[in-house]
């Protein structure tokens, strides 16, 4: 009796214990799976996170690579790799020179210049004050459009060599690399451009500001900031009248305007600087415009008779022999201002192949 109630006292207990651990059991299995979601869900987030991340990074990564070529990455352009130091805009549409100082300058200097005396010279002038104003803001108009031309298209870029010197090329025993070639009778020799590789046509000459060879390079303008050469030359000349014709009607009305102030009030020189300084500050710096302008005008219209570059004057060229390119008067000016502008020597929205991009970026 006594070992039936121990046995029935045990098989109790293991009743008793056993729900007791199963459900401890489950307990520890349900908080074991619990951890297991929660970790697996950190972990998942973790993931997601460092994709994102390195998507976000990789996106950055290209819109830089975008941004330095354009924003075309199939794409390789020749202005991207141009081993000058032009700068260009609107996808190597606009070329301008390397320093925007001196462009920068000459456009304020019109366009203040020009918004004075809409300002504070119409006040005192006559009935036509309308129609005056409105001469003075079609120049304004026509002196910018000429000042983007001159300083935003290709002047006459020479193409480098990019292939290998030939033995052709290698030049005489002592050093010196040039050609020679017959213009109208006369022997003229073709200097060897060692940054761009190749023997400049007669006329040309390499650009140390913009580092590039150009075709009958005339001078690097700093008011411009950019290279007077073959084809922006008309441009040029354009400009220099068309600024000239303006500071000089500007200064007239501005004259008039301090004349009338004088008879009206009486005043001098120290009333004037009291009454209207901004007019006579217009009327100052009119008349030394007018005097640059017209000093270099001048000198152009010489040039442009005789058929010479500045360059050459400067160099004194033809001192030793004739000008072969002098063809009189009326047909230099023939040349220079009604002659269809040549195309551009360089396609700077051309596509390169990989390799002329590797042979440019170690050029670089």
């Amino acid at each position: 009796m006594e070992k039936m109630e121990k046995d029935i006292e045990v098989m109790e207990n293991v009743a008793l214990s056993e729900p007791l651990e199963e459900g401890f059991e489950r307990e520890n299995v349900g908080v074991e799976k619990e951890n297991g979601i929660t970790a697996t869900g950190g972990n998942i987030l973790v993931t997601v996170k460092q994709k994102l991340f390195e998507f976000f990074n990789r996106v950055m990564e290209v819109e830089g690579v975008k941004h330095v070529l354009g924003g075309n990455l199939e794409r390789t352009r020749a202005y991207h790799v141009w081993p000058g130091k032009n700068v260009f805009f609107f996808h190597g549409r606009l070329i301008c020179g390397p320093d925007p100082r001196g462009l920068m300058l000459t456009s304020v200097s019109i366009i203040l210049s020009s918004w004075i005396f809409a300002i504070y010279v119409g006040e005192d002038l006559p009935s036509h004050s309308s129609l005056i104003i409105s001469i003075s803001v079609i120049l304004t108009i026509i002196v910018l459009v000429n000042l983007i031309l001159v300083s935003a298209i290709d002047p006459g870029i020479i193409p480098r060599n990019d292939g290998q010197e030939t033995i052709a090329d290698v030049g005489t025993s002592t050093g010196t690399r040039r050609r020679r070639v017959t213009v109208n009778g006369v022997e003229m020799k073709l200097k060897y451009c060692r940054i761009c590789k190749i023997y400049r046509p007669p006329r040309s000459c390499h650009c140390a500001i913009c580092d590039n060879c150009v075709e009958k390079f005339d001078h690097h303008c700093p008011w411009i900031g950019q290279c007077i050469a073959l084809r922006n030359y008309r441009f040029y000349l354009t400009f220099v009248a068309s600024a000239m014709v303006l500071f000089a009607y500007l200064f007239a009305f501005s004259c008039w305007r301090i004349h009338q102030r004088v008879l009206k009030n009486g005043t001098g020189f120290i009333g004037m600087l009291r009454n209207c300084p901004e007019t006579l500050a217009l009327m100052l710096s009119s008349f030394a415009a007018i005097g640059f302008l017209g000093g270099l005008a001048l000198f152009h219209v010489y040039l442009t008779a005789i058929n010479q570059t500045a360059y050459e004057n400067f160099r004194q060229r033809y001192v030793r022999f004739r000008n072969p390119y002098d063809k009189g008067i009326l047909h230099n000016f023939m040349e220079v201002l009604f002659v269809p502008m040549p195309p551009s020597r360089v396609d700077f929205r051309a596509e390169i192949s990989s390799r002329s991009f590797s042979a440019a970026e170690t050029e670089l």
